[in-house]
């Protein structure tokens, strides 16, 4: 009597299971394509001598990055004749693993001294109209951009995805910046100014980055120094010998409430996180450096950070931040030869 109802309970289980097997993979692809919506990832790194070994291209190129961003010296020039500067430009552009990587990968980016064309100089470089066209025909600007016919490299741009958007902002800390302070007494190399007109950035770059802080939208904001925001204890370039204008930055960021801001700086040769807490966000900014591409900082043995999370990697290495847009969850690493993982520190921002 039971019969003939089991085997209708069994044709209607078939028949349930049949209609989830043909579901299943359009439901796990429609996730998995979200998932991919809202993930992002930027590769960036500093201090890149074009005559030296590259090795680092194809370990960035496994990450699968979504952009790669130079955040200054990607090449070393110093000089004065433009000649031997595009030389320089081309002997980095004809490189096989970066060759790779401009195929693949968009890229965007900042310069630093030795690519604006003199060792730790600013707004007194004689050169410097010339050296901004070889660095924008490195990265080969449209001629009708208006970096062609204006003073300074700065510009932003904004990333959009189907799950949110990041605003990236490249500033040039060179073309405007006031003459350093060489410090007499204790033997360091520089010591903070006390000029009140000393600028980093110039008046007309501060008033763009004024309006670009104020007119976000964008879910994170990456703000792009050659030079370190909050480290500054050491003798090295750094914000810190502009107190004046760190100050300004900072009360920038706090009077427009600016979302998820991460600052991202080279320079060093050395590679470290640093974090600050300002008492007007609601959140902690963290300046990730990473530096360098092709060398490190031979003879280090130390300096004092008061900011800094973790430990100092002076080894040849890149910058990984993976965006997802889902959680706002910011995983920040250094990666060296091999991909080897050397330090991450990852953060939840607020929504």
């Amino acid at each position: 009597m039971n019969l003939p109802m089991q085997k209708h309970q069994q044709l209607l289980l078939l028949i349930t299971l049949v209609a989830i097997i043909m579901v299943w993979p359009k439901v796990y692809s429609q996730e998995s394509t979200a998932t991919e919506q809202a993930r992002f990832t930027i590769a960036f790194g500093s201090c890149n001598k074009q005559y030296k070994p590259q090795p680092l291209w194809e370990d960035i190129m496994k990450q699968d990055p979504d952009l790669f961003i130079w955040t200054g010296d990607n090449i070393y020039a110093d000089t004065a004749d433009m000649q031997q500067f595009k030389k320089a430009y081309d002997q980095q552009l004809q490189n096989p693993g970066y060759q790779k990587l401009l195929q693949t990968t968009p890229v965007i980016g900042v310069w630093d001294d030795h690519d604006y064309g003199k060792n730790d100089a600013g707004a007194e470089w004689k050169m410097k109209q010339e050296s901004q066209q070889l660095f924008l025909d490195f990265f080969a600007v449209d001629e009708d951009d208006e970096r062609r016919d204006r003073a300074g490299i700065y510009t932003s741009k904004i990333i959009e995805k189907p799950g949110g958007s990041i605003k990236i902002i490249l500033l040039d800390t060179r073309y405007f910046r006031s003459p350093l302070v060489r410090d007499r007494q204790s033997g360091k190399r520089y010591q903070p100014t006390t000029d009140p007109s000393a600028t980093v950035l110039g008046a007309t770059q501060w008033q763009w980055l004024a309006k670009e802080i104020a007119n976000n939208y964008s879910d994170f904001m990456i703000i792009v120094s050659s030079i370190q925001y909050l480290s500054g204890e050491h003798e090295f370039e750094s914000w810190s010998n502009f107190p004046k204008e760190r100050n300004k930055m900072m009360a920038l960021l706090e009077k427009h409430k600016a979302r998820n801001v991460i600052f991202l700086s080279g320079d060093r040769h050395i590679s470290e996180f640093s974090v600050y807490q300002p008492d007007g966000l609601s959140y902690p900014l963290v300046d990730f450096t990473s530096s360098g591409l092709t060398h490190d900082y031979t003879d280090f043995t130390g300096e004092s950070n008061r900011h800094r999370v973790g430990k100092v990697i002076a080894i040849p290495s890149f910058g990984l931040l993976k965006f997802d847009l889902t959680t706002y969850q910011v995983t920040m690493e250094m990666r060296g030869k091999d991909n080897l993982l050397l330090q991450s520190y990852r953060k939840t921002y607020p929504k």
